[in-house]
């Protein structure tokens, strides 16, 4: 399949590329120009021709080296081999061009006669000629020196933010993998108990057993919706919440009591979807259901803080189970809660009270 964002991403990469071209050698110009015009008090219309028509020349060789590297591959060369080829590859360009500068106007800007009539007035005449040529082709050498430095830093950032993007999305691949397989280990779990209700009334309440299977009908299409959907809002999880509590009161009666406080504000924030369902699942198989009496099941919001603080409290045994302080659904709980919200999200299982257990949530309001 052709991937109609690289074609983009590459006339992006070139148009970038020429900005910069132009750009750096249009700054050469004009600090040579400013130079030769104002130090050396050159004839400005030939030094400007003069100045156009060389750095021309440097901007397709440049542009040569940018085609030639790619096509070498140097890239992925180590730091040492990649060193000197740079400097091999750059004395192969700047060795022309320097020739060319020592027969135009530009000459005077790097001109050696001052120095050695200065320092060494005897080898003046012997020397001043190579040593002029000498020195243009060295600093043209080292223009492309950092010319190739500056292409190969950039190269390298790119592919670092490359790669930390790539990791990015690869990671949260892994998270998303992760979140579906917690969801998938706790949607059964929910169904299985939903339907051993229906099950258990299907012989005593034919007709209550109807409406638990309408209800049990509407948990479904909720359960088979939520791996689409990572977070619900608290309003939407307590109307599946009440059609399961629902389901309950028909196998427990008088045994199971419930309450709730959740002001209307609360039930905008966002929460992961089935979380609640799941912490008031355990309330009941692990506490209401061990009591012969039951219990009253209590389920309470606030926002504080720009922070949802939901409970859930119901009656327990008076020595908890392993299973009802570390079960599959509230390790998976605090583990999606772990990947959804990072540290901003908790939840943890008051046992201090006796006889009493509250499990307790914390949620960003503003994720």
């Amino acid at each position: 399949m052709n991937d109609p964002e690289r074609p983009i991403t590459q006339q992006k990469s070139q148009r970038v590329y020429w900005i910069f071209q132009l750009t750096g050698w249009g700054v050469i110009t004009l600090g040579r120009f400013i130079g030769g015009v104002t130090v050396l008090e050159l004839a400005w219309p030939r030094l400007l021709l003069e100045l156009l028509l060389v750095n021309a020349l440097g901007l397709a060789l440049s542009h040569w080296l940018h085609d030639f590297v790619r096509r070498k591959g140097w890239r992925t060369l180590p730091i040492r081999k990649l060193a000197w080829r740079i400097l091999v590859v750059s004395f192969v360009c700047g060795a022309p061009i320097g020739i060319v500068t020592q027969f135009t106007y530009l000459s005077a800007l790097h001109d050696p006669e001052l120095f050695l009539r200065e320092y060494a007035p005897a080898l003046q005449f012997r020397l001043a000629l190579p040593l002029a040529f000498a020195l243009e082709i060295v600093n043209w050498a080292l223009v492309f020196v950092l010319w190739l430095t500056i292409y190969f830093t950039v190269i390298a950032v790119r592919e670092h933010r490359s790669a930390q993007f790539k990791q990015s999305e690869l990671a949260r691949a892994l998270q998303l993998a992760e979140l579906r397989l917690l969801k998938s280990q706790l949607n059964p779990h929910f169904l299985f108990n939903a339907l051993n209700t229906v099950r258990s009334l299907i012989a005593d309440n034919p007709a209550r057993a109807q409406d638990a299977v309408t209800r049990l009908a509407k948990t479904l299409r909720y359960t088979l919706r939520s791996p689409q959907d990572e977070l619900v809002t608290l309003s939407q999880e307590l109307e599946i919440v009440a059609d399961y509590l629902e389901l309950e009161s028909m196998r427990f009666e008088d045994r199971l009591r419930i309450e709730h406080h959740v002001p209307d504000h609360a039930g905008g924030v966002q929460i992961p979807v089935m979380l609640l369902q799941t912490l008031v699942e355990n309330a009941i198989k692990h506490g209401i259901a061990e009591l012969p009496a039951g219990g009253l099941l209590r389920i309470s919001a606030a926002v504080r803080n720009v922070t949802l603080t939901l409970e859930v409290e119901n009656p327990r045994p008076p020595a908890p189970t392993r299973a009802a302080q570390e079960g599959v659904g509230l390790r998976n709980a605090r583990d999606r809660l772990r990947l959804l919200f990072g540290e901003r999200a908790g939840l943890e299982l008051d046992l201090s009270k006796p006889g009493v257990a509250t499990a307790r949530l914390r949620i960003p309001v503003n994720p």
